[in-house]
């Protein structure tokens, strides 16, 4: 984990309510990162860091999707190229590509499609295929279809109210699909959801969004209760095996 400043590349709006911000740094200043990480970036005025996923990075740029939800994210909104944000990274535990089989299946809902792309990314440069379903609640809610389709991957899209792609959600597109494994961020209802549509014999890795103290367990506020204990979602987690998961 290092604390380093990164300066703003770029900070675009992508939907509604929806940004995406490049960040740069020295090269390889950002440590080793892996599909399913996270950052926690401070603001100023505001005590607690906010965590967001990492949805792709090079050497030296790491890039950032969020959603305006709250104080910090609207100041984020805010900022220009050229301001620079002090930023902890890497943080967490990532997706294993190594348990996905050939043709894995990555479901993201909302803010959980940024993590995705990353992972998107890895499997394919793996040799693998995997197929993409992202959930949104409205067309001028979705972001980076194109992204994707341009990686190559099989891209599904779900929107609520039936406005883009098949009416409904991630669970109506992914039980007429056939994976060898499923991996998946967004809201804890969608994980559940996809929990008791997904065969119970499919292996899966699943991303938990959970409020942070400090993001890098040392004061225990995002600890959950697994078949193995208690794990912390920012250290041992965000990404955590089907099989340990208590509902």
């Amino acid at each position: 984990m290092k604390d380093i400043i990164f300066t703003i590349l770029s900070n675009k709006k992508l939907a509604d309510r929806t940004y995406e911000i490049v960040l740069s740094c020295e090269k390889g200043a950002h440590g080793v990162l892996r599909p399913g990480q996270f950052v926690n970036i401070r603001l100023d005025g505001l005590y607690l860091r906010r965590p967001i996923s990492v949805c792709d990075w090079t050497e030296d740029t790491v890039t950032i999707i969020y959603k305006t939800v709250g104080k910090g994210t609207e100041q984020m909104s805010l900022m220009a190229e050229g301001e620079t944000l002090d930023v902890l990274t890497p943080l967490g535990n990532g997706y294993d590509t190594a348990k996905t089989g050939d043709r894995p299946v990555l479901i993201g809902g909302g803010a959980g499609v940024p993590p995705m792309y990353g992972l998107c990314k890895a499997l394919l440069a793996e040799g693998k295929k995997p197929m993409v379903v992202l959930g949104f609640n409205k067309e001028n809610e979705i972001f980076y279809v194109e992204k994707f389709e341009e990686l190559g991957a099989e891209v599904y899209v779900a929107t609520a109210d039936g406005s883009a792609g098949t009416k409904g959600f991630v669970t109506d597109v992914v039980k007429t699909l056939e994976f060898s494994h499923f991996c998946t961020c967004g809201p804890e209802p969608m994980l559940k959801a996809l929990d008791n549509v997904i065969d119970k014999n499919a292996d899966g890795q699943l991303s938990f969004e959970e409020r942070m103290g400090c993001g890098f367990g040392a004061c225990m506020g995002c600890s959950c209760e697994t078949k193995y204990g208690h794990k912390r979602i920012c250290k041992d987690g965000p990404v955590m095996e089907r099989g340990e998961i208590i509902w």
